[in-house]
Parts: structure tokens; C-alpha cells; sequence
């Protein structure tokens, strides 16, 4: 009885061993198809890193230029600011009377006399001196007290004598 239980055994082995030759098989082909898909999985997982490396870069690219237009923004709102305090000041400036000449405070205007002009807003030595039928040096030779970088209107100031 011995032999015919060691040929059972051998041919349920035989049978068992056959069936994990095939399962095995079986296996082998699932593991290459998860391997395909990990690697799909690998590959996707570069991809969405790379992306969120791309995205992190691009919102500090915008988290600076949304600065940098501020900032922009800003300087030319103080611009805006100055320019339109200016105008205002040039504004009041037209509505307010001229300037009285020194040592002339009544409020009069300034009347020049024989000899003698009265500057306008706005004018210059050199307009001055073209529109007298003089030079330039003519009129600051008899002016030498005159500060012809600040001509204020009102302002008198001697004219050379005509030849």
C-alpha cells in the first residue's frame, strides 16, 4: 500500500504543481500589467509635480508684477497728487493782486516816473532791455542792486539814457 500512496501523493503533487505553475503564470501576467500602469502612475506623478513647480513660479511672477503695478500706480497718484497741488497754487496765485514794490505799501499801483520802468509778471531782464531799445548790460550797469534772477512785478528799476 505503500507505493500506491507514494504514487496518489506523487500525482497530487504533480496536479498541485501544475495548478501553481499556472496561477504563477496567471500572476506574472498581472504584475506586468500593474508594473505598465505604475509606471503610468510615475510618470503622471513627474508631470503634476512639474506643473505645480510651473504653478508656484507663476504666482510669484504675479504676486511681483501685482506689487510692481502697485507701486507704479502709487507714484503716479502722487504725481497727479503734486501736479494737481500746483496748478491749484498757480490758480490762487492769478487771483490774488499783484505784488507791491517795496517800500510802497499803500496798495497803490506802481506809477515809474521819467527814466524808469515797471516790471510785468512774467518778464526778464533781457525782455526788457530789447523792448527799451537797449542791451542787456546797459540795464544792469544802471541797476547794479537789481537781482535779475528774481524780478518780482511791481518791481522799479532805472533805464539807461537813450544816445
Amino acid at each position: 500500500m505503500l507505493p500506491v500512496a507514494g504514487i496518489v501523493v506523487g500525482v497530487l503533487s504533480l496536479l498541485v504543481g501544475g495548478y501553481a505553475a499556472i496561477k504563477a503564470s496567471s500572476l506574472q501576467k498581472t504584475v506586468a500589467t500593474h508594473e505598465e500602469k505604475v509606471a503610468k502612475i510615475d510618470n503622471l506623478e513627474a508631470q503634476v509635480n512639474s506643473v505645480s513647480a510651473a504653478s508656484e513660479k507663476s504666482a510669484k511672477d504675479i504676486n511681483t508684477l501685482s506689487r510692481t503695478t502697485q507701486d507704479a500706480f502709487t507714484t503716479v497718484s502722487q504725481m497727479l497728487g503734486d501736479a494737481n497741488g500746483k496748478i491749484k497754487a498757480l490758480e490762487d496765485a492769478q487771483k490774488k493782486p499783484a505784488a507791491v514794490a517795496k517800500g510802497h505799501a499803500s496798495g497803490e499801483p506802481v506809477v515809474a516816473g521819467p527814466g524808469e520802468y515797471v516790471v510785468k509778471s512774467g518778464e526778464t531782464g533781457a525782455k526788457i532791455a530789447r523792448a527799451q531799445g537797449c542791451s542787456l548790460g546797459e540795464l544792469m550797469a544802471v541797476n547794479p542792486d537789481v537781482n535779475w534772477n528774481k524780478l518780482k512785478p511791481g518791481q522799479k528799476i532805472k533805464l539807461p539814457q537813450k544816445k
